[in-house]
């Protein structure tokens, strides 16, 4: 294995275990849906790599750097996305504490407390999109993997080929770190009895993924 390709890796996983948009998303599907979903979750943000080594191989990420205009509108769509991701988990979780409201008033106290606990059945493929357009709809990430992987392929190295091999490494990691926290997560979903407790962990996960939306609308280049 060359220097590059041990730079390349280790700049890879600094990268993957930094706090964002994408732990908190794993971290906000597996507390509303379960460890499985936090999964899927994160095979769709890596799988997003993909799109973005494609691009920057054929200098479309190139566009996006240079034209300010594009760059606004992929990152407004992209902010957009997260603070859609986390107002609609934030609306989901007062419906469901109105339904636990009312189910009590009505003296069905075991199924108000059992609620919470069921709300989202949702398929496996919502969990993987969500993931998927999160990572795709992040100008940051084609304008970093635009300046990075050039840096790590020799003078005669196919573009497309070696920069997918290198998001094929940067998905690697990805899934073994977000697995881990979807794991951790969900072992600790486990032990939550009380569904209050479940409820206030959502809603911060749920707020923190507005904050980041806002902070990517917000944010200059």
């Amino acid at each position: 294995m060359n220097i590059s390709l041990l730079a390349f890796i280790g700049v890879a996983t600094l990268i993957t275990i930094t706090p964002g948009a994408d732990t908190m998303l794993v971290i906000r599907n597996v507390l509303a849906r379960g460890q499985r979903s936090g999964i899927f979750t994160a095979v769709g943000i890596c799988s997003g790599l993909f799109c973005h080594a494609t691009l920057s191989a054929l200098g479309l990420s190139l566009i996006l750097l240079r034209s300010a205009l594009l760059y606004e509108l992929v990152k407004l769509l992209g902010a957009g996305y997260l603070c859609f991701l986390g107002v609609r988990s934030l609306w989901q979780l007062w419906l469901t504490r109105t339904q636990a409201t009312e189910a009590s008033k009505s003296g069905q106290s075991d199924a108000a407390a059992a609620l919470p606990l069921t709300r989202q059945q949702v398929p496996w493929w919502r969990s993987l999109g969500e993931g998927f357009l999160s990572n795709v709809l992040n100008p940051k990430v084609a304008v970093f993997y635009m300046a990075l992987l050039p840096q790590f392929l020799g003078p005669g190295d196919p573009v497309l080929a070696g920069s997918l091999f290198l998001a094929a490494i940067h998905f690697t990691l990805g899934i073994v770190w977000l697995s881990l926290v979807a794991t951790f997560v969900g072992r600790f979903r486990a032990v939550l009895a009380r569904p209050a407790v479940r409820r206030w962990l959502e809603t911060v996960a749920s707020f923190v993924l507005v904050a980041f939306g806002l902070r990517l609308a917000l944010e200059r280049r």
